[in-house]
C-alpha cells in the first residue's frame, strides 16, 4: 500500500529544532576537523533487522535541511515491509553533510519504524474482524504527527490528534460533572453539529444510561474483560460505535477482536514501540 505523505512544509519546524538541538551553538565540530569540504560521498540507510518502514520522509526532510544540495533516493517507502540488510535509502554528496545530518535522522527513522512495525503486530491480530486498531494521544511530545503517521504505516488507524478535534468524555469528566446524564446534556447544548462525541463508561449500567440519554455516537468501553465487551457490544446492538480500552496488549488484541467492537485503542502502540536498529554505512 502506498500512502500520501503530509507536506515536509508541516514537519520542518519539528525537524529543524532537532537538527539545532544536535548541532548545538557551533556545528559539527568533528566533521569539521576531520572532513575536507570538497569530500563526497554515497551513504547507505540500511535495515539491521525486519522491520514495517517508517520515517522516511522524515529522515529525508533532515538531511535537505542540513543541505539541500544532497541527493537522496528512498528504496523502500514508509507503510512497506523490509528485511534485515536492506537498503532503504542512499544519500549522496558531501560526505560532511551526511554525517551532520545522521544522527537526527535515523533517530526519527529507527523511532517511527518502531511504532510501524508494533502496529503491524497489534494489526495482524485483528485478521477476520471487523475491529480497527488505533491509537492514542500517549505520545512524545512534539512528536505526535510523526508517531501518528508511523501508525498508519502500520497498518493501523488514528485516534484524535488532539483535544480540539472531537468531545471524548473520560470518567473525570463524569466525576466533575455529577454523572453520565448530565455530561451528554451538556454535550447536546454545547457541542458543535459538526464535533464526533465519544463517552468512557467502564460498566454496563453507565452503557444502559448513555444509550438511553443519547448525544454519542462512540462508547468507550474502558477495562472490560472479554465477556464483559461481548455484553457491551450486545446491548449496543448497532446504536453506536463501541471501542475497547485499557490495558490493551499484543496478547489481548485476538481475543478482544473477536468480542464484536468496532475499534480497539491502545497507547503501547506509541508509548512502548522498540526503536528499530538502522545504521548509516559509508
Amino acid at each position: 500500500m502506498s500512502f500520501a505523505t503530509v507536506p515536509d512544509l508541516i514537519l520542518e519546524p519539528m525537524v529543524r529544532a532537532a537538527l539545532l538541538e544536535d548541532l548545538g551553538s557551533y556545528g559539527d565540530v568533528t566533521t569539521r576537523a576531520v572532513i575536507p569540504a570538497e569530500t563526497s560521498y554515497v551513504a547507505k540507510l540500511n535495515a539491521r533487522e525486519d522491520a514495517v518502514v517508517s520515517g522516511m520522509q522524515v529522515a529525508a526532510l533532515a538531511f535537505r535541511l542540513v543541505d539541500p544540495t544532497l541527493e537522496i533516493t528512498t528504496h523502500i517507502a514508509d507503510g512497506q515491509p523490509c528485511k534485515k540488510g536492506d537498503v532503504l535509502m542512499e544519500i549522496s554528496g558531501k560526505a560532511a553533510s551526511i554525517l551532520s545530518g545522521e544522527r537526527v535522522a535515523l533517530n526519527y527513522a529507527g523511532r517511527l519504524t518502531g511504532i510501524a512495525t508494533k502496529t503491524a503486530g497489534f494489526v495482524a491480530e485483528t485478521k477476520g474482524t471487523k475491529a480497527r486498531v488505533t491509537c492514542t494521544r500517549k505520545t512524545t511530545p512534539n512528536m505526535r504527527l510523526m508517531e501518528k503517521l508511523a501508525v498508519l504505516h502500520g497498518g493501523g488507524h488514528n485516534h484524535r490528534y488532539s483535544l480540539s478535534d472531537a468531545i471524548l468524555i473520560k470518567d473525570n469528566h463524569i466525576a466533575a460533572a455529577g454523572g453520565v446524564r448530565q455530561v451528554l446534556e451538556a454535550t447536546k447544548q454545547h457541542a458543535s453539529h459538526m464535533m464526533a462525541v465519544e463517552i468512557e463508561v467502564d460498566r454496563l449500567d453507565q452503557l444502559k444510561e448513555v444509550l438511553t440519554v443519547g448525544g454519542a455516537s462512540v462508547v468507550l468501553l474502558d477495562n472490560m474483560d472479554n465477556d464483559t465487551l461481548r455484553e457491551a457490544v450486545k446491548i449496543v446492538d448497532g446504536q453506536i460505535k463501541t471501542e475497547a480500552s485499557g490495558n490493551v496488549k499484543l496478547d489481548r488484541i485476538a481475543s478482544i477482536s473477536a468480542t464484536g467492537v468496532d475499534y480497539i485503542s491502545s497507547g503501547a502502540l506509541t508509548h512502548s514501540a522498540r526503536t528499530v536498529d538502522l545504521g548509516l554505512d559509508f
